[in-house]
């Protein structure tokens, strides 16, 4: 899946284009217990199993990923998770911000089969990992959602409730490299008033140091879902 960005980084913008073929989803990657079964207890409300492990690797087809502006869904029983997104280009990990879009439904049933049955919006902007590392829990991660026509604020927290990039890759392979052609989203935060779908998910992610931010918004077509 070829992925277009525009790199934001100190030096001056520059096009990037990404080939991505492996596509890794960190899931329950909090840092300490607590937040993990608060997002346990969060999906188990609406009938999700608890993980065999934490944190687990879901792997999902790269062709999932997309930059659109706006996705088709089977059924209105889906809803978006703000996730820091990495991947490696020119030699050195770069970050942007994704949705890893989850079918609700069929979570209760199988979460590796929910996260594959939805596509993942990503960001057209990124940045370099290295200029942002030193003060990586500072970095925000917001998402929205419209409800009945009003904008209201969806999840909202500091990148130091979840682990690192490096962590979670060490994790997932002890050389702790990612590949050349893979991309990892990292984890997410939990939701303010309940899992819940919308028509329109924004997501975004802030450097308050340099007033920086990744932000990309989609709206959502919902198609029938035909027994």
């Amino acid at each position: 899946m070829k992925l277009e960005f525009t790199v934001d980084a100190a030096a001056g913008q520059r096009k990037l284009q990404v080939e991505i073929e492996q596509l890794i989803i960190a899931g329950w990657a909090g840092r300490d217990r607590e937040s993990i079964e608060h997002h346990i207890e969060e999906l188990a409300a609406i009938g999700v199993p608890r993980p065999s492990a934490v944190p687990l690797f879901y792997r999902v087809a790269a062709n999932q990923l997309t930059q659109e502006d706006a996705v088709q869904l089977v059924g209105s029983h889906s809803s978006g998770e703000a996730e820091v997104f990495v991947f490696m280009a020119d030699g050195e990990l770069h970050l942007s911000v994704a949705s890893d879009h989850t079918d609700r439904k069929l979570e209760s049933h199988s979460v590796a089969l929910s996260k594959q049955l939805c596509v993942k919006p990503v960001a057209r902007t990124a940045w370099r990992l290295a200029e942002v590392v030193d003060h990586w829990d500072e970095l925000e991660l917001r998402s929205r959602i419209v409800e009945a026509g009003v904008e209201v604020l969806y999840q909202h927290g500091t990148l130091a409730s979840l682990r690192t990039p490096q962590d979670l890759i060490k994790r997932h392979d002890a050389s702790g490299t990612l590949g050349q052609n893979t991309g990892m989203l990292c984890g997410t935060m939990a939701v303010i008033g309940g899992i819940r779908p919308a028509a329109v998910f924004e997501m975004e992610l802030v450097d308050p140091r340099s007033g920086r931010s990744i932000r990309h918004r989609y709206t959502q077509a919902i198609l029938p879902e035909v027994a």
